[in-house]
């Protein structure tokens, strides 16, 4: 199957949601995969309008789970701002996971169960 056949998954999260993680789990799984860097844009639709993934993975991660994750030096405020400029992208997900609780694995597994499930 080429590039064009497979179903193009966006994924979106704050910094430190595992967007990386899972795009490289998934990628190694076979399938296509696009992050989107919609947290650093002030264009709500954003990831619509550039990448026009097929379907949408939204990595959900609280502020102190990002902070402790990415050793990001950044004040409650800059996590509120991403997630103001990720509430679009939000609304529209096909699957939203809270990466908090889970390991890597984890996060792959209910990524895969569903994209199984959804193909």
């Amino acid at each position: 199957m080429n590039d064009d056949d497979r179903p193009l998954i966006g994924v979106v999260g704050p910094c430190g949601s595992g967007k990386s993680t899972l795009i490289q789990g998934l990628e190694a799984c076979g399938y296509r995969c696009r992050h989107i860097a919609q947290e650093h844009s002030y264009v709500p639709a954003m990831w619509q309008i550039i990448t026009k993934p097929d379907l949408l993975i939204f990595l959900h991660s609280s502020f102190e789970t990002s902070t402790r994750r990415r050793r990001l030096n950044w004040r409650r405020e800059d996590y509120d701002e991403q997630t103001r400029r990720l509430a679009h992208a939000r609304e529209h997900t096909n699957i939203l996971i809270d990466t908090d609780p889970l390991t890597p694995e984890e996060v792959l597994a209910r990524a895969l169960d569903f994209l199984k499930a959804n193909a």
